[in-house]
């Protein structure tokens, strides 16, 4: 049997075989025959079928976070460039000693009512970051099929959200603003130590976890006047709090969970009003001396929220021939958390 150029198979091996000797060097063949030959130290794992043999997964894996603020907070929008933002506060008195205006046919003491207004000023912070695609790279994703900008794009909003994040839960120490978790009006309580003499909820019965909770819920609405707008509806605690209350049962003989438990027989429901107990990274060592820290509140965009006077915004976009790169700026405001009550709030430390 012959093989290509006339040859017998075991001329054209020995062929092949001189041809790795020779380093992969184009070699003669008898008869009239020319070949390439792969590299004698890549030929056994033919790595030349390397990216024919390669599967590729698609997908783009972005980075592992963490963002909450949606979850525990009103954002109001809008209002433009500013520089700040403002809320209205106002109570009331009556003057004279007859408090009450009982008063009888023959009295003059009629009490005369007074209103206090005040106006509160909140600093807007803007946020910038500038997207830098280079035109070299932006025409080499092209080439296979990716779409640079828009992964770039995908980190300028997470960083936005990671602001934002931030600005919800601690503020920014250096511009002046406080958030959910460390304002100073708040007043701050220490929480109850259980049977075991600690105070963190892995160390105490479903009962106890519940009489913290049903504390947290009273000191709020105690303080509102028992109003029930007053009474808060959402409580944050650590993740390993979370946890521990979402994965361990009431007893032994129980089916339910303690966070389930915890749900269903706390004050606020014997009101008709339902809570929500969510886990919180930015509680852990929120605390005074680095505890743990719960924090109890009517999320109630009357009680507290924060605004984005303007939200995410391409702002510009233009060349730049020196980097050879696009540039593009992304811009957006911001306000701290405003608190219009701190009647409902309360913060506990040493969960």
């Amino acid at each position: 049997m012959s093989g290509m150029f006339g040859l017998p198979d075991k001329a054209m091996m020995d062929a092949g075989a001189y041809a790795m000797a020779q380093g992969g060097h184009q070699v003669y063949l008898p008869r009239g025959g020319y070949g390439n030959a792969a590299d004698a130290a890549v030929a056994s794992g033919m790595a030349f079928l390397q990216a024919e043999l390669e599967k590729q997964d698609p997908k783009v894996r972005e980075p592992l976070t963490s963002v909450t603020w949606q979850r525990d907070i009103v954002a109001k929008t809008g209002g433009g460039w500013v520089e700040y933002t403002s809320t209205f506060d106002t109570s009331y008195a009556t003057s004279g000693a007859n408090q009450h205006g009982i008063v009888g046919s023959a009295t003059t003491a009629v009490p005369v009512i007074q209103v206090d207004m005040n106006k509160n000023l909140f600093p807007v912070l803007t946020w910038m970051n500038v997207l830098k695609v280079k035109f070299v790279d932006l025409q080499k994703s092209k080439q296979i099929g990716r779409n640079l900008e828009d992964l770039m794009n995908k980190g300028v909003r997470l960083n936005y959200n990671k602001t934002l994040d931030k600005n919800v839960y601690e503020g920014f120490g250096d511009y002046g603003t406080t958030g959910l978790l460390n304002d100073p009006n708040v007043t701050v309580s220490a929480v109850a130590k259980g049977a075991s003499t600690q105070t963190k909820w892995n160390t105490k019965t479903a009962d106890e976890i519940l009489q913290d909770v049903n504390s947290m819920l009273v000191a709020g609405w105690t303080a509102s006047e028992y109003d029930m707008k007053g009474m808060p509806n959402h409580i944050l605690v650590t993740p390993e709090a979370y946890a521990y209350i979402g994965l361990h049962k009431v007893s032994e003989a129980a089916d339910k969970s303690i966070l389930e438990y915890l749900l269903e027989n706390n004050i606020a429901k014997r009101q008709g009003k339902d809570i929500t107990i969510e886990p919180c990274r930015w509680c852990i060592g929120a605390g005074a001396g680095n505890t743990d820290r719960a924090m109890a509140y009517a999320n109630d965009e009357d009680m507290v929220y924060f605004d984005i006077t303007v939200p995410n915004t391409r702002a510009m976009t233009q060349p730049d021939l020196l980097q050879a790169a696009y540039l593009t700026l992304y811009a957006a405001q911001m306000g701290p958390v405003k608190f219009n009550y701190f009647q409902p709030v309360g913060y506990f430390d040493g969960i």
